[in-house]
């Protein structure tokens, strides 16, 4: 059987070796023999071991030239072999050359053998091709443009990477677009066309390369780009990379003009050119929005949203360069581990793609090192006229402890670092440096016992893994105000609430390359939606070509980052089709069914496919997944709780009653509103705002009854504010919203993670919850648990609690109280479930009933204390629902403990006894952080610190204060002192409403 046949490629033919500096080394020799090629055995004859001073005779960077699926481990302890008796285990079968006497001693005169003296004649031609052909040049276009309007009436500086927008406000022509309702007084910005020039001198001497190319990495959205008077191409895309050949017109000097037209009129005018309607038309009223976003591939929500506000950007906003070369450029480099369970091995697949210019095959090396795990391999490789691809296969070194890339809280995040280098005739070399993650993963969607329907839950390395977070949604409607240090902020905060995964909403951005690094680093998983939202979407093959560019763009930039475990095709329109959102006649929903497969399936599905076979893929969220692709993609139903994901938001239901929730497989949206703190609010408003009627409140919520629905959650629990001070009034309003948002939240999560090892009445096996939203685009009243600037809501503090990997959970059915153990955890673990009955009205628990030997059964909920309430009690005595709290917690003797976690027998506006407390804090420094002693004399509901304009966070709030002292922590986010910090600290409780 030949190594083809085997399963492998076949061995490449040996290539002279190129040192680092461009010469080369002879070639490894038999010395019985000759020259070998890496895949020729020796048969039968024995084969010789390296002696130490022939190993040392060899300079250390010599490697063997093993066959792709061969390693060779280079330590430098030992001396490599280059050929050996009996196989070993350090020495791979194949990739050696043959042994042979060594040569005899050559006199000064003595002439050179044949082929010494071809090897010679080869060094010589190297190095004078080296130097006739160096790498390819760059030259960065970023900095100052001059930027101006359609009609040449304004004329300012403008950053790139950069948008119009931002240029505008840095030259002081705008106010912030934030401030109370610039979004709808700057409108003429988005309608108006904008040009940005520029003029730039080539930094080298354009007659020495074959090609000069102008490259941009972004542009927002629809620009023509002229460069010394002529048109070099045209943009529509602004997910897409774009590289222009610009080879017979740049100059020594040059000028550049990059002409946009606006987001707005383009998207109008597609539409009106579409043969049949393509809904939705406008966005609803209250969003205060523009129309036809699906015509343009733009983030979906600059024309507005939900919660946030329209401004369709224009502007280059990111890096744009000049690039020069010969014969051939490597555009994109991935590596995707696979783990092959027949051989139980790790390899790479490892893919670059060049754009190629020669009208012949190249040859060339390819050397890939791993230090940390001994493992290096070298390949023959070559570039096809037209192909422009090479795939390298390696493989691991088996004999070397390997460290998988696990989710946060499952284990480490250990990656390797990789060195590929390329060397191709002509001596060309390319150096990449690279981070390799080893880790699998698999959709899982299976029969399950008991229910029917089928499972959807993720397995990585082996492992389910629950998936705990939110969604992510853009940091800001202008791009090029996220920076690096905003988005570790916000990713930082999720992983302090104990988040593991986060869903990219498709209605915004493919991140940048620092929100993935991030991730990859954090352990978070990343489920990554293609942007696509809420609409459906044109077919017509213009229209489709530029997203087959962009998801193949997309998927190549992307694949390599382990924290990416899912694409999916589109946020919301499966079930925009199946409910029919739109009203589309039934004559013709077959038509719109078809453009639904023609995009998600017969293209996006392809394309993702064909370039990334290491991660799932679904066509929608929500979905039934295979259940949907069974019923021609558009499932009948595609929010079924027997299959795939869920997205469900109920405001007129009481959000306390978890029977109101569904049981689903995988919870990937569900949330409430809020508003965000006073702090944030105050420096987009003025005091005649500040008020849950004033126009400005009306203004910012862009969802129909929003302010309505949080309000009359709020108020089925808790006494609203009747403060005579209208900001009072307000600031309190705001904090009730931010209880009731987190409180709903905490209910529905608990319910989703008790649900993970249960069927019931069919329903059940819940493997994940990712509540809607993470952040905020703006500062306004939103699902979001983090504002915008990243300060953090109640919710987010209660995220810190709830998804924990070690919890208790209570809840009722009728009079019945369950408390159920929800573990994350690896292994099972004896705990003590301490479960406290507390007055309102002293901070003395009435009553303790502990629970010995219960078991936190490993990554599983389970019930673990059962006793009806009235029971508890008249066992307790002096307690009724209305006077008494519950409070319950798990501890063991290792330190292993939970958040205490509560209970309310009943709404906290009917609790008797309660009383104001008499709360203090004092504020020392510890280091980088700042210590704050909190006392009551009694008990004190969702008592909440804030420290204003100060940015930080603390250890924990919006909490249960059952005991006279308790110990917070705030850590700054910049440099502050104890007074300021004891000046802007304030403390509010839930007896403070009045």
């Amino acid at each position: 059987m030949t190594t083809a046949e085997a399963g492998r490629p076949a061995a490449p033919a040996l290539l002279p070796w190129v040192s680092a500096k461009g010469a080369q080394e002879p070639p490894l020799w038999d010395r019985r023999r000759g020259p070998r090629t890496g895949g020729e055995r020796a048969g039968g004859r024995p084969r010789c071991a390296v002696t130490k001073r022939a190993a040392r005779a060899h300079p250390p960077s010599w490697k063997l030239l093993a066959e792709p699926g061969q390693w060779a481990a280079a330590s430098p302890r030992e001396p490599r072999r280059t050929c050996a008796g009996p196989v070993t285990a350090s020495c791979p079968t194949s990739g050696l050359l043959p042994c042979g006497p060594p040569p005899k001693p050559r006199g000064p005169d003595m002439p050179l053998p044949e082929g010494r003296r071809t090897c010679l004649l080869v060094l010589l031609l190297a190095l004078r091709a080296a130097s006739a052909q160096p790498g390819p040049a760059a030259h960065s276009l970023r900095g100052t443009w001059k930027l101006s309007n359609g009609n040449g009436s304004l004329a300012l500086s403008g950053a790139v990477p950069g948008c119009v927008h931002t240029a505008l406000l840095r030259e002081g022509l705008i106010q912030d677009p934030y401030y109370r309702f610039n979004d709808l007084a700057y409108r003429w910005i988005s309608l108006d066309n904008w040009t940005y020039s520029r003029t730039f001198e080539t930094p080298f001497k354009v007659s020495m390369w074959q090609k000069v190319s102008l490259v941009f990495e972004g542009v927002d959205t629809i620009a023509q780009v002229v460069v010394n008077n002529v048109t070099v191409g045209r943009t529509d895309n602004t997910f897409s990379r774009y590289s222009f050949d610009v080879t017979g017109v740049i100059k020594e000097v040059n000028a550049i003009e990059v002409h946009f037209f606006s987001a707005i009129w383009y998207a109008a005018k597609q539409n009106s050119r579409y043969p049949y309607r393509m809904p939705p038309d406008c966005t609803p009223p209250v969003q205060h929005g523009e129309c036809h976003a699906n015509f343009i591939r733009k983030e979906q929500c600059s024309f507005s949203w939900d919660w946030g506000p329209s401004f369709p950007t224009q502007g280059i906003w990111k890096d744009i360069r000049i690039e020069a070369f010969n014969l051939y450029h490597l555009i994109y480099f991935s590596v995707t581990p696979l783990y092959v369970q027949s051989s139980q091995q790790w390899c790479l697949l490892i893919e670059l793609d060049f754009d190629v210019l020669t009208s012949k095959p190249v040859a060339g090396r390819a050397t890939v090192h791993i230090p940390e795990l001994q493992t290096e391999q070298m390949q023959a490789v070559e570039l096809r006229p037209g192909e422009g691809r090479i795939v390298l296969l390696v493989n691991v070194n088996k004999s070397v402890a390997l460290e998988t890339w696990w989710p946060r809280g499952h284990g480490n995040q250990t990656g390797y670092n990789m060195m590929t280098t390329v060397t191709f005739e002509g001596g060309y070399k390319m150096d990449k440096f690279s981070k390799v993650y080893f880790r699998t993963v698999e959709l899982v969607q299976e029969p399950i016992s008991g229910s029917p329907g089928l499972s959807f839950y993720f397995r990585i390395n082996g492992l389910p893994i629950f998936m705990k977070g939110s969604n992510w949604i853009p940091a800001d409607s202008f791009q090029d105000r996220v920076t690096s240090k905003t988005l570790r902020l916000l990713l930082e905060s999720a992983a302090d609430a104990n988040m593991n995964a986060l869903r990219v909403w498709g209605g915004g951005i493919y991140e940048q390359d620092e929100f993935y690094d991030t991730c990859d680093e954090l352990g978070i998983m990343i489920w990554q939606d293609f942007m696509f939202a809420c609409a459906l979407y044109p077919t017509d093959e213009s229209y489709l070509d530029s997203v087959r560019a962009e998801i193949t763009h997309q998927v190549k930039r992307l694949k390599s980052h382990p924290s990416i475990i899912l694409w999916s095709g589109n946020n919301e329109n499966e079930i925009a089709i199946a409910n029919n959102w739109f009203s589309i006649p039934s004559a013709v929903m077959g038509m719109y069914k078809k453009d639904y497969v023609t995009l998600y399936v017969e293209n996006i599905r392809e394309i993702v496919l064909a370039e990334d076979k290491s991660r799932p893929y679904v066509t929608s969220s929500p979905t039934n997944g295979l259940q949907s692709a069974e019923e021609g993609w558009v499932a009948l139903n595609p929010d079924d709780t027997h299959y795939g994901d869920t997205h469900y938001y109920n405001y007129a239901w009481d959000c306390w009653d978890w029977t109101s929730y569904p049981r689903s497989r995988f919870a990937s949206e569900y949330g409430f509103q809020s508003w965000p703190s006073f702090s944030t609010l105050e420096k987009v408003s003025i005091e005649e705002d500040w008020s849950f009627t004033s126009n400005f409140s009306t203004h910012r919520q862009h969802s129909a009854n929003g302010n309505a629905n949080m309000l009359q959650q709020a108020s089925l629990h808790f006494k609203m504010p009747e403060e005579t001070d209208p900001l009072k009034n307000f600031k309190h309003t705001i904090y009730l919203t931010q209880i009731a948002q987190a409180h709903c939240i905490k209910a529905q999560t608990e319910f989703y993670r008790r649900s993970r090892s249960e069927i019931v009445n069919g329903e059940g096996h819940t493997m994940g919850a990712l509540y809607w939203q993470l952040n905020d685009i703006w500062p306004a009243p939103s699902w979001a648990s983090l504002e915008y600037g990243g300060k953090w809501k109640m919710l987010h503090y209660f995220a810190q609690d709830f998804f924990v990997p070690l919890l208790p959970v209570a809840f009722e059915t009728k009079d019945m109280l369950h408390i159920y153990s929800v573990s994350d955890l690896h292994s099972d673990y004896k705990v003590t479930l301490t479960v406290r009955l507390h007055h309102w009205s002293s901070l003395e628990s009435v009553c303790t009933v502990a629970e010995h030997s219960v078991i936190a059964k490993a990554e599983s909920a389970l019930p673990i204390y059962k006793e009806p309430v009235s029971d508890l009690l008249k066992r307790c005595g002096n307690c009724s629902r209305q006077s008494c709290i519950l409070t319950f917690d798990l501890t063991d003797n290792d330190k292993l403990s939970s958040p205490t976690n509560y209970h309310f027998l009943s709404s906290p506006k009917d609790a008797v006894g309660l009383k104001k407390p008499q709360l203090t804090a004092s504020v020392s420094q510890e280091g980088d952080q700042f210590r704050i002693v909190l006392e009551t004399t009694a008990i004190a509901p969702f008592v909440w610190l804030d420290a204003g304009n100060i940015p930080g966070r603390f250890s924990d709030n919006g909490f249960l204060l059952a005991e006279k002292q308790k110990v917070i922590l705030f850590v700054p986010w910049e440099t502050t002192c104890v007074k300021e910090l004891q000046d802007s600290l304030s403390l509010t409780s839930l007896t403070d409403i009045s």
